[in-house]
């Protein structure tokens, strides 16, 4: 049974990285598997081209892909922290109106939980895809995380 009074994943990193609510994320998913984050469209995130800006776009993949590693492994945050070691985003198309990113774990949280459990420090990779609202993707970024053990 789930703990109705611990923070979801997107409450808890909204709390932790401020950026989050200063571009006014939404989460329309989070879990340990997957999360889907978006982007409103506001002037003031737009570019020269009336699209999203590129540093709000990986943003929004950046902050998808820690929504999903929350999900998978924020019970362990008293073990060790996650962090983000490697981040490569590719802008495939141009994107218009409000963007979403969805985020997916690349390997099993039960491996990566097996190797922090053996005393190592795991690393991992989380891919987002970046969609238009016509499901178009106009973006992908592969972010490798780690768990870094405390002490």
């Amino acid at each position: 049974m789930a703990d109705s009074t611990r923070p979801g994943p997107g409450e808890l990193l909204t709390s932790l990285v401020p950026m989050v609510r200063t571009l006014g994320l939404v989460y329309e998913e989070t879990g340990p598997e997957r999360a889907v984050l978006r982007l409103p469209d506001l002037p003031e995130y737009r570019n020269h081209l009336g699209g999203p800006h590129a540093g709000a776009m990986f943003t929004l993949a950046e902050s998808a892909s820690g929504a999903v590693v929350l999900a998978a492994f924020g019970d362990r945050m008293d073990r060790a922290v996650p962090l983000p070691v490697h981040a490569e985003i590719s802008f495939l198309k141009v994107a218009k109106g409000p963007v979403t990113a969805t985020a997916e774990l690349g390997r099993p949280a039960a491996e990566v939980t097996a190797e922090l459990d053996a005393g190592r420090r795991p690393e991992f990779p989380v891919t987002v895809a970046i969609r238009r609202a016509d499901g178009a993707v106009t973006g992908e970024m592969t972010v490798r995380w780690t768990l870094r053990p405390h002490g």
